[in-house]
């Protein structure tokens, strides 16, 4: 059998199918079945399945890409079309006769609109069920779902979500629960599930709490899921931010976590392997939410919490907790309050344990109350609570709770508890509490400590604190009802004043290159926490990362847009650094505030950084079309310096999925624009810009100029982030040009530099040009260690552009190891990168690392199609790599 010329029949498209797709294991499958024929090498078959693929079926849409109403109809209509074009009745026939949630059969006119352009919003149930009957794979209708989440923004909400590497504090007495906390114990004492389930207010994360405290595991994380918050703008949790979340608290950096579920998962269960953990998944919306956050690995377990049934996950032990019983009721209240008081009066007691229906949450608000009221017996209390109960007022047990628990408070501290309740983030610090009141600082954290002890708010950590969602709730509907419009929103002003400011003092101290360019601080009323020192502002940062992200959102959507605008500004390279998820979600936000108040400087600014988010992220038309519309508004204004900036991310872009050649205008024109513009940081970052991309086309005496006088400039002006990657930069390129000592020294002060940086971006880089000095010495051990430390890197940030490279190189490294088969793995899996996301570069290279890896096996029939193929690239872009090929084809 010729393997050049080898044809992928239907059977084998089946079998393939069946496998997952993964051809590698279809490749095993037939040679362990050859008996002795010829099989295709791996790169034949991937290269047949790949062209038999092609022409069997054209690509599913992709319903990411759509960022607007219009556009996820334009991806449904595209999928009409791509299962045939059945016609609208058919299709209507089709979504009725699988049967909908409410029962109702749909019309045609209904199932139409949802195909057409210019809608305000879309049913989600009915979309996702004309995609169920149009392409019924689960995978790919949980596309459509998360699409259609971020499209209505709620997926922004899910996003924002605060873990915990720490159990929250016990409360000071617990009482009841024996036999729960037992069998608890009993499940928990190895790696398992365990599962409680009940009403609100029953005390189902306070069990969950005493429970892991009992247990001895050498680490907790710790989340609530939000599954029942009322608040709609609190929805239940997005696994994927809980994962986000629990990695950087598994020592992750944000820049390396994925952007994927499946990705999420796999890091996660491989940060947990070798620990003992214990998971708790408090307030669970319900058990899809939950499964992909559960532990599988040896010694680990899971606490989790919800108001439904958890029993689809099959616990070791699944308790439906109940209100206390009379008895333990009775025993709760009475050590809350103490046994004298109870025993002064026994038969007030039993009224109040009914009255508020035994519920621990009620319980507890009204055993405050007693303790801070010595001059009341408990038949005052009991009396009261009746007589609000037949007023009318109040219907139940908690509400009865609440209401007479902030009777009982002073109107300081009523104040306080109303306006901590309007906080749209998850928890808050007490300077965060100040700015919303104005008060002292001081005298705001005495009025917190005593909320706390009236239980109506709850410790969440160090100076950290949150609320029940049903306080919360309560306590925002008195904000309503007693604080003026207008003084709600100058508490919420403060209080956005506050983060602003506290941000800005952040990245002048981690990012003080530039910061004269950044939004400035607003005035604040109150005190910004202290922040002495660069460790101090990334721990304030990372603490309230995802507060930030909700405060932005929050401001947008309710009438502060510019607070919206400079935060995204403000905190751009952070994100950058930690989060292409984040920069792109922040931006989006800012660009459509920016508009709204019709300043159009800040929306350029918001269209260029989510340029550079989908650029990072491989979605290069939504990434040329956001950065073409950015020049183009900073045109509008005359702003030179904000030119130079799009044009430099449009040149990264172009030289990323086009080529050095596409890119080298762009980059000249950002140099002279930032010279225009005198802008020496700019200048700086365009030069060596310039000298890497000089070197890619092989002109490498203009490019160590380049390189050379960019890094000179940022020593000079002291940008540590940009002379890290220009150092990078200047070993891979002299690592090209055969100067391969000076490559080592630049690759050795590029690494010492970023790890001193804590950034493992650029450490990755510099491992991966110090892999290529290696390789290029004839070292292939160390160059394969270095690629595979920064391919981890690279891979679990979700970094499809670095990985494209680091695998190449790694290719190059095996391949000069006489690790054939390896070596082919890598470059196949480089080059399905690169084809995916339009890498020309890349691309070549990998064909070209086939090509000489297949020749050393003898396969020169397959070798020369990928000489061939390579040929075609470096030309079609004008890579210096083309002569060597055209050179090598010739004498072959």
């Amino acid at each position: 059998m010729d393997r050049a010329g080898f044809v992928v029949d239907a059977a084998l498209l089946d079998r393939l199918a069946q496998l997952g797709g993964n051809v590698s294991a279809l490749h095993r499958e037939m040679l362990a079945k050859a008996g002795g024929a010829r099989v295709p090498s791996l790169a034949t078959l991937h290269r047949a399945v790949t062209q038999a693929l092609a022409v069997e079926a054209p690509a599913l849409p992709d319903p990411g890409v759509a960022t607007t109403m219009d556009e996820l109809a334009e991806q449904l209509s595209a999928l009409k079309a791509w299962a045939g074009d059945p016609s609208y009745a058919r299709i209507t026939s089709l979504v009725n006769a699988a049967g909908r949630p409410n029962g109702d059969p749909v019309g045609r006119t209904t199932v139409s609109d949802c195909f057409r352009p210019g809608r305000r919003r879309l049913s989600a149930e009915l979309v996702t069920a004309i995609v169920q009957v149009l392409h019924p794979d689960p995978l790919y209708l949980a596309q459509w779902q998360q699409a259609l989440q971020a499209v209505a923004g709620q997926r922004w909400a899910a996003s924002q979500v605060r873990v915990y590497g720490t159990l929250p504090p016990e409360l000071p007495l617990f009482t009841g629960r024996t036999d729960e906390l037992r069998r608890l114990r009993e499940a928990l004492a190895t790696d398992g599930i365990a599962a409680i389930q009940g009403m609100a207010g029953v005390g189902k994360t306070q069990l969950a709490v005493r429970a892991a405290h009992l247990l001895a595991y050498e680490r907790t994380l710790f989340v609530s899921l939000r599954g029942f918050d009322p608040d709609p703008s609190h929805p239940p949790a997005d696994p994927v931010a809980v994962l986000d979340g629990f990695l950087r608290l598994l020592g992750v950096p944000g820049s390396n976590i994925p952007h994927d579920l499946a990705a999420c998962r796999q890091l996660f269960d491989e940060r947990l392997s070798g620990t003992r953990t214990l998971v708790v998944l408090d307030n669970a919306a319900d058990a899809d939410q939950v499964r992909p956050l559960l532990p599988t690995t040896p010694g680990c377990s899971a606490l989790v919490t919800s108001r439904r049934s958890l029993d689809a996950l099959d616990p070791a032990v699944s308790l439906s907790l109940e209100v206390f019983g009379p008895p333990e009721a009775l025993r709760f209240l009475t050590d809350e309050v103490g046994a004298a008081t109870v025993r002064d009066d026994p038969e007030a007691a039993e009224r109040i344990t009914e009255l508020c229906g035994r519920l621990p949450l009620a319980l507890g608000l009204v055993a405050a109350q007693v303790r801070a009221k010595p001059g009341w017996s408990l038949a005052d209390h009991a009396d009261r609570l009746d007589e609000r109960r037949r007023t009318g007022r109040l219907d139940d047990g908690v509400a009865l709770a609440l209401d007479r628990s902030y009777q009982n408070l002073d109107a300081g501290q009523q104040r306080l508890l109303r306006l901590v309740a309007l906080h749209p983030a998850e928890d808050f610090d007490s300077h965060a509490a100040a700015a919303l009141t104005g008060g002292d600082l001081e005298t705001v954290r005495t009025g917190l400590r005593q909320l706390y002890a009236d239980h109506l708010i709850t410790l969440a950590g160090d100076d950290r604190y949150t609320q029940h969602d049903l306080i919360r709730l309560h306590a925002a509907e008195l904000a309503h009802e007693h604080e003026r419009p207008a003084a709600r929103r100058e508490a919420l002003t403060r209080l956005f004043d506050h983060y602003l400011a506290t941000t800005v003092a952040a990245m002048t101290i981690l990012y003080p290159t530039g910061a004269d360019r950044r939004p400035s601080a607003p005035p604040t009323a109150t005190p910004i926490p202290a922040l002495p020192d660069s460790d101090a502002a990334s721990a304030w940062l990372t603490a309230e990362h995802s507060t930030l992200m909700v405060v932005a959102a929050y401001a947008h959507d309710h009438g502060w847009p510019t607070h919206t605008v400079r935060l995204a500004q403000v905190l751009f390279f952070y994100l950058l650094y930690t989060s292409y998820r984040d920069l792109l979600a922040m931006n989006d936000r800012a660009a459509v505030a920016a508009r709204s108040a019709g300043d159009a400087h800040a929306e350029a600014k918001a269209l260029s950084a989510q340029g550079v988010a989908y650029t990072n992220l491989g979605r290069t038309e939504l990434a040329a079309d956001r950065l073409e519309r950015s020049a183009g508004l900073f045109r509008s204004v005359h702003d030179v310096r904000g030119q130079a900036h799009t044009v430099m991310n449009r040149a990264n872009l172009e030289f990323y999925h086009r080529g050095p050649a596409a890119a080298k205008v762009h980059y000249e024109k950002a140099y002279a624009l930032y010279l225009e513009a005198d802008d020496r940081i700019g200048e700086a970052r365009a030069l060596h810009n310039l000298g890497y991309n000089e070197g890619t086309l092989g002109n490498f005496e203009a490019a160590i100029d380049f390189l050379t006088r960019g890094l000179t400039i940022h020593q000079e002006v002291g940008d540590l982030n940009s002379t890290a990657k220009a150092l990078s930069n200047m070993a891979n390129i002299e690592a090209r040009g055969g100067r391969l000592d000076e490559a080592r020294k630049h690759g050795e002060e590029a690494l010492a530099l970023a790890r001193r940086l804590g950034n493992r971006s650029f450490e990755a880089d510099a491992l991966d040009a110090l892999g290529l000095v290696h390789t290029r010495l004839g070292e292939p051990e160390p160059a394969i260690d270095c690629h595979e430390r920064a391919l981890a890197f690279k891979r679990a940030a979700g970094d499809r552009v670095g990985e494209a490279d680091i695998l190449n190189g790694l290719g190059e490294a095996t391949r000069a190891a006489g690790h054939l088969e390896s070596s082919i793995t890598h470059f196949e899996a480089a080059l399905t990168i690169a084809g995916d996301s339009g890498m020309a570069e890349q691309q070549g290279r990998a064909c070209t690392g086939l090509a000489h890896t297949l020749d050393q096996q003898g396969d020169r029939a397959a070798a020369r199609q990928y000489f061939e193929r390579a040929l075609h690239l470096y030309t079609e872009h004008d890579m210096h790599e083309a002569e060597a090929i055209r050179t090598l084809l010739a004498a072959r």
